[in-house]
């Protein structure tokens, strides 16, 4: 029976063998090294391959990648490569070129032997009444590049220490090679442990350290439930496995280091921590001791927030200046940090109140920072933040503020900038006077609704402000109060941090009038600036000139500018900006014209006049066309014919109503004059023609025939010439159509005669003498256009 279980036990082994070499394949060689596979680091050594085959009888080694190596015969079957100085992990392998078979290789890692651990330090972690855990943790050195294997040894000492007799001892393979740990009953008291290390190229123990446990021992870490808050304290409850004497708690906000607790070091189950700050975020850890050894790990940290309170400080308020129109103020204010709102801020309130009016209370939004209120002279600006439990108090801006002369403070010593921190420090001279407070406030260069400002104590002429961005160009002012009523303001611009020259071009539109052009363009986008604009450059191009180029530079804040007297038909302008770092790229050419006069040829001129003129004269020595043209002035210039009822002759004869005394002194005798009676002679009003017949002569009838009064009469007390004009209802009167000769015939009456005759047109080159004839009478004076439209065709 035995006999034939070894036989089959060797076929089995014979097959498995077999198997293994036809997996595998055949090997043709063997490679060993006279140092191991595992070689101290920067060494020597030597790697052989010897033939395992007889068809195996010339091989060679390689390297790296494949590389072939030189290599020296030992024997027929054995060759050897000499490695020196290694420095890294590096793969060797032979193989038999005269055989099919498989090659053979070693990898070989470089490394150190271990060196003895040092700096042991142990803790006994208490677990309950009855065990606990001895963890070690030691220093091992240098690294090795090699695999370690690290073991914690410990013996139980007696009370006698080092020199009573090893009671047991115990051992444990370090899970890493810097640490391990070992469980012994809670009835040791004394202990000795050191570290055993070791790899390939060596092994290496460190010294044995002794140890009493109730010097070491140390409580499990404890376990916190969540803490009870209310305003300003909370309720911690902490849970730990064994009694211990002495306990510590802690707390921080976000952003605080940690604080212990008062309380801290009395052995309690629940920790009340007090003095906290309302609606804070807090996080509490704590740990515990024995009366001896060590504080336990701190636990895990647990959070909770405290709960609102109303707040208790006002808001920090400015306000704007005021609008172009006088009707509105701006007011801002700044965001209550957490621990002053005391709780989440829910709204806030704006109250104006005016003497005449009351109050108007208006609520905001809680992300407002500003609101703009009606302006008045004698009102009250209260503006206050609220959450769940109340509201801030008021923080007030009165009338005073904005109804102050403000005059002007000194200049302001330094404005400098810190490029590295991105600050501006802002410093001016002291006033004489007592000072209240300061502030002051910045914004980015036109846009005040960014307005920012920091106020200062009594003593303070100086401030840092950080709030500013680098590329960005701030104005502002520095306001200085005596007290309410009594406040001082100095502005400042230009006030940027880091800066470089702009980094695009106006927007450029141009207009020719005339002789000039009107440049305007819009300001370069605010990102693209590089700081403070310096000025704006125009640049001009005449090609009539060779190409001669103007520069016009002009301030940062004009957006027009007009260039006159220009000549050349053809310009080219282009426009750049500047900081005081450089000037910015150039903007893209425009190319315009001027509108140039039409010169009219003299030969042209003279060509068009001839004709005219000589029309002109030919008119001209018509008497017809004269005739003609005479009575087409007088139909137009009807609102300048004087009305004879309004002279003084027809205003006399009124007042003798029927009849005309004309009054002529004949005799300048100073005796009685003899009174004379009026010459009375009838004038014929002649029909006005209807109609000529072929065989009629044509007589030109300059005037209309009308109707006149004319009664001349001696007057011997006075040499004065009447008349009396007569209305429609009144006898007519008749003078004969000589009595014009009687007064033709007296030299010394012209004058009389001209103020009678006045009314009637005056005798030009465009007419015949003047003729009298008919009937004429003094109601009739007037002259009638239709008459001369009717005789002239008009």
């Amino acid at each position: 029976m035995m006999a034939t279980l070894s036989h089959t036990w060797t076929i089995l082994t014979a097959v498995t063998v077999l198997t293994v070499q036809l997996c595998e394949g055949t090997r043709c060689c063997n490679l060993t090294s006279s140092a191991g596979i595992d070689v101290l680091l920067g060494s020597s050594f030597r790697i052989y391959c010897t033939s395992l085959t007889v068809t195996c009888r010339k091989k060679n080694f390689y390297g790296q990648n494949n590389a072939p190596l030189p290599h020296k015969v030992l024997n027929s079957t054995t060759i050897y490569y000499d490695v020196f100085n290694i420095t890294e992990k590096k793969t060797y392998s032979c193989k038999c070129l005269s055989s099919s078979c498989d090659s053979c290789g070693q990898d070989f890692s470089t490394g150190y032997p271990p060196e003895c651990p040092k700096n042991i330090s142990c803790t006994y972690k208490v677990n309950n009444n009855d065990s606990g855990d001895v963890s070690c943790s030691w220093d091992r050195g240098r690294d090795t590049f090699l695999e370690n294997n690290s073991t914690l040894e410990m013996r139980i000492l007696s009370k006698n220490h080092t020199h009573a007799p090893m009671l047991d001892s115990f051992s444990s393979k370090a899970k890493t090679d810097r640490s391990a740990s070992v469980h012994v009953p809670g009835s040791v008291l004394m202990i000795a442990v050191w570290v055993h290390a070791k790899n390939a190229l060596g092994s290496a123990a460190s010294i044995h350290k002794n140890y009493t446990l109730s010097d070491i021992k140390m409580p499990s870490t404890p376990v916190l439930r969540q803490p009870d808050c209310s305003s300003q304290e909370c309720i911690i409850t902490v849970e730990q496995p064994v009694t211990t004497q002495h306990l510590e708690i802690q707390y921080r906000a976000d952003t605080q280091t940690w604080t212990s607790s008062p309380d801290s070091g009395v052995q309690m189950r629940s920790v009340q921590v007090a003095s906290l700050e309302p609606y804070t975020l807090y996080h509490f850890r704590v740990r515990s001791k024995f009366s001896t050894g060590l504080w336990s790990l701190w636990s895990a940290s647990i959070s909770n927030w405290t709960e609102e309170e109303a707040p208790a400080k006002e808001l920090d308020v400015w306000y704007a200046e005021l609008a172009s129109d006088f009707r509105s103020l701006t007011v801002y204010w700044k965001e209550l940090g957490i621990s002053a709102a005391k709780g989440k801020i829910l709204s806030y309130g704006v109250r104006v109140y005016s003497p005449n009016s009351g109050q108007n209370i208006t609520n905001v939004s809680a992300e407002a920072r500003s609101y703009s209120v009606p302006f008045c002279a004698e009102c009250e600006v209260s503006v206050w933040a609220c959450n769940s439990k109340g509201s801030s108090p008021p923080a007030n801006i009165t009338s005073e503020y904005t109804k102050v002369k403000l005059r002007h403070l000194d200049p302001l010593q330094d404005v400098h900038k810190v490029a590295d921190n991105l600050s501006v420090t802002l410093s001016w001279k002291k006033p004489y006077a007592a000072v209240r407070r300061s502030v002051v406030e910045w914004f980015p260069k036109g846009h005040m609704m960014e307005l920012r400002w920091v106020g200062l104590g009594r003593n303070e002429n100086h401030v840092v402000i950080k709030d500013v961005k680098p590329f960005e160009c701030y104005e502002g002012a520095v306001y200085v109060f005596y007290n309410e009523s009594s406040v001082r303001r100095t502005r400042f611009t230009g006030v940027t941090t880091l800066e470089s020259a702009p980094a695009a071009v106006p927007s450029v539109q141009e207009k020719v009038e005339g002789k000039q052009v009107r440049v305007t363009w819009a300001e370069i986008p605010r990102g693209q600036r590089g700081g403070c604009l310096t000025n704006y450059n125009i640049y001009l191009e005449n090609h009539d000139n060779g190409g001669h180029r103007k520069h016009y530079s002009i301030e940062a804040s004009q957006r027009e500018h007009v260039i006159k007297d220009l000549s050349s038909p053809r310009y080219t302008l282009w426009m750049t900006a500047s900081t005081a770092k450089g000037e910015g790229p150039v903007g893209p050419p425009i190319t315009f014209f001027l509108q140039q006069e039409s010169q009219l040829s003299p030969l042209l001129v003279c060509a068009v006049a001839a004709p005219i003129v000589v029309v002109l004269v030919g008119l001209y020595h018509s008497s017809a066309v004269k005739q003609r043209l005479w009575v087409y002035f007088q139909c137009l210039m009807l609102d300048v014919v004087p009305d004879p009822a309004n002279s003084k002759w027809a205003k006399e004869c009124i007042q003798d109503k029927g009849k005309m005394n004309l009054q002529l002194q004949l005799s300048n005798s100073s005796g009685a004059e003899e009174e004379v009676e009026p010459i009375l002679v009838d004038v014929e009003e002649l029909p006005r023609p209807t109609s000529l017949s072929p065989e009629t002569e044509t007589v030109t009838v300059l005037y209309p025939r009308t109707t006149y009064i004319k009664s001349f009469s001696h007057d011997s007390d006075s040499s004065d010439l009447r008349q009396t004009s007569m209305d429609t209802n009144s006898t007519v009167d008749y003078i004969s159509s000589h009595g014009a000769g009687i007064m033709d015939e007296e030299d010394e009456e012209d004058e009389e005669e001209e103020e009678m005759l006045g009314f009637f047109p005056s005798h030009n080159i465009f007419i015949e003498p003047l003729e009298f004839g008919g009937k004429l009478t003094l109601n009739a004076v007037k002259i009638d256009c239709g008459d001369f439209f009717q005789n002239s065709a008009c």
